[in-house]
């Protein structure tokens, strides 16, 4: 069998509820308290810079408090006067009705029962026939007020010209700025290297972008009375994250695009981006997601399922009075009596190198992703309900994981970052499949985690959210412990898995590989195998031996000096986020074709291509 890339993770950055990505501040954010003090503060110094506010003893309160999940803030939408039309009937005395307009006012289609009258050179009296219908401009309560959202402040349109993007759009600017200024290695320096078709670019949004300059402003201007503009159907489409990312972030010329597989969309994105390392279609790739969902309109919809967490059923929960207030904070309590989870906001992003480009690089080597498994529930009664293929994709990732680490480091290495969402149906269902898997592949006390308490449900991003906090676990030892729950439900199985309630330290030397399962609406279940930067370094040193790993290792110096320097320059608020356009834009006249090979610009472009079914040719 031929040798196959291994995928290494190089590179990560993002953001969501617990601040920037890169440099594991987001993980460090969901364990500030059992950090050191100097971790501490350099995490909170990179909040207070996302933020905008003084790096100060005093702000540290304020800083925790608008962070993770809490109470929408009104940058997002008040949740005590959301806007909405009542429709109402009027009739005037004796069924008829009288009222001015302005000329301009009159509209193209008159309806039957009017009589309009000049009134002067401006205006108009209309009389009404009956009955009109109206819908009244006004506001109501919120049912759900709590959401995962970006530290309060942080406003990413802001830091480059983003003429009026999309908020989902935004994000992943940021988030593909920051995980490129993460590697620790010139872009110029990975094309000088690689083939421009050598590089791919996975990412979406799930929901695609709906709010009001994306999709969202596209349906529902002309109910407003507004007018639809040239850029709501475009930048709504949900494939628009790598688009972005190729057209004003990297340049890139390679494979794009984004699968959608509702709440597992960017482990489906990783999948391709493992498939093109592994088989060698690509040397890097990109794997993205953005999600921008914290409006009205979106949880209206997940909230009309049943699906979100309410004030009214949080009070309930907790045996509060009508009038009391919840606490947001613990909205979403996964594995425990729960009520439904909580939607968020993030936006992800990681770089895959293969590992001879790693090797000769000196990237710093995150970890390894080596498989997703993506299977589908088969026939459902209902779509949105949990079903049988999460068993398959558990019991595979487990299994690729015995297969490349040996049977002790799977039955002792292992972490799962589980879906969590807190809803009763999830804590039920998953909690089996995980105790299934464990008994049937002979692991006692499975670590589980279960980001979501601390994060909220970021939908497409959502296993985005799990990898690169995975990331952080293998370097600070800390799993993060569901801390929003007092106790485990009693309908949770718990057999051969330990919950982690609290924060609990492990030895990373011990720490091998990390499962993260997601499920998604519509029966779509992704389970991905990720090996530790330990397991993924042995790894390493068995293909290319003591003198490849040193001569790594001193290549990694610099790269990792890089790497600091970076991280020093985003707390001080000294680095903007990589946006050119209309930068570089290549037109025909740069391409030249030839029959064995192409140029485009300044990249050369193989087009001698080796038959892959040699055994069946037919050619002369």
């Amino acid at each position: 069998m031929a040798q196959q890339r291994l995928p290494v993770i190089v590179g990560f950055g993002g953001v969501n509820g617990a601040g920037r990505v890169s440099g594991h501040h987001a993980y460090r954010r969901m364990v500030h308290d059992a950090l050191t003090t100097p971790e501490r503060a350099r995490t909170l110094a990179s909040l207070a810079q996302l933020m905008g506010v003084a790096d100060t003893a005093d702000n540290e309160r304020f800083i925790l408090d608008h962070t993770l999940i809490r109470r929408v803030e009104n940058n997002h939408f008040d949740p005590d006067a959301v806007g909405w039309n009542q429709r109402l009937t009027a009739t005037g005395e004796d069924q008829r009705l009288t009222f001015t307009l302005r000329r301009q006012q009159i509209p193209g289609v008159i309806p039957n029962n009017w009589i309009i009258t000049p009134l002067s050179a401006s205006h108009v009296t209309v009389q009404v026939q009956g009955q009109l219908d109206l819908l009244l401009p006004t506001l109501r309560e919120f049912e759900v007020k709590a959401a995962g959202q970006l530290p309060a402040g942080f406003d990413p349109g802001t830091l480059y010209q983003s003429r009026n993007h999309p908020r989902g759009l935004q994000m992943m600017v940021y988030a593909a700025s920051d995980a490129l200024g993460s590697l620790g290695i010139s872009w110029d320096t990975l094309q000088q290297r690689v083939a421009a078709d050598k590089i791919s670019v996975y990412a979406g949004s799930a929901m695609g972008q709906l709010d009001n300059a994306g999709a969202g402003g596209m349906l529902k201007a002309r109910y407003n009375g507004q007018r639809v503009t040239s850029k709501f159907c475009p930048l709504g489409l949900a494939e628009m994250p790598a688009d972005f990312v190729n057209a004003y972030v990297l340049g890139s010329l390679g494979a794009t695009g984004a699968t959608l597989g509702a709440c597992a969309s960017f482990l489906y994105n990783l999948r391709l981006g493992i498939e093109d390392i592994r088989s060698g279609r690509a040397r890097v790739a990109f794997i993205g997601s953005s999600e921008a969902p914290v409006n009205p309109e979106v949880m209206e919809g997940y909230g009309a399922m049943g699906a979100l967490a309410s004030d009214k059923d949080l009070r309930e929960l907790d045996g509060l009075a009508a009038d009391a207030s919840p606490d947001h904070r613990r909205a979403c309590r996964p594995f425990a009596e729960n009520c439904g989870f909580t939607i968020a906001e993030s936006a992800q992003m990681v770089v895959l190198f293969d590992d001879a480009l790693a090797m000769e690089l000196g990237a710093t080597v995150y970890g390894a992703a080596t498989d997703v498994f993506v299977n589908a529930d088969g026939y459902k009664k209902s779509i949105s309900g949990p079903g049988v293929g999460n068993y398959i994709t558990m019991a595979k990732a487990v299994a690729a994981a015995r297969a490349m680490l040996g049977e002790r480091a799977m039955r002792e290495g292992g972490l799962v970052q589980a879906h969590g969402t807190g809803t009763p149906q999830n804590r039920v269902t998953e909690s089996q499949i995980l105790s299934a898997t464990a008994r049937a592949f002979g692991i006692d006390q499975w670590p589980v985690a279960a980001l979501k308490c601390y994060l909220g449900h970021s939908l497409g991003s959502a296993s985005g959210d799990q990898v690169t906090a995975t990331l952080g676990i293998w370097s600070g030892g800390l799993i993060p412990g569901i801390s929003t729950i007092d106790a485990l439900a009693d309908d949770v199985c718990r057999d051969n898995l330990a919950f982690t309630l609290k924060h609990t330290q492990q030895d990373t030397q011990e720490q091998h590989y990390a499962i993260i399962n997601s499920k998604g609406f519509g029966g779509n279940n992704a389970s991905a195998t990720m090996l530790s930067p330990g397991a993924t370094g042995r790894m390493l040193q068995r293909r290319y031996g003591a003198q490849g790993w040193q001569q790594w290792q001193r290549a990694n110096e610099s790269v990792r000096e890089n790497q600091r320097d970076y991280d020093d320059a985003m707390i001080a608020g000294k680095v903007a986020p990589t946006y050119r356009f209309d930068y570089g834009v290549l037109g025909d006249a740069d391409v030249s074709v030839g029959d064995r090979a192409m140029q485009v610009g300044n990249y050369h472009i193989d087009l001698d291509l080796a038959n892959p079914y040699q055994d069946m040719s037919v050619g002369e």
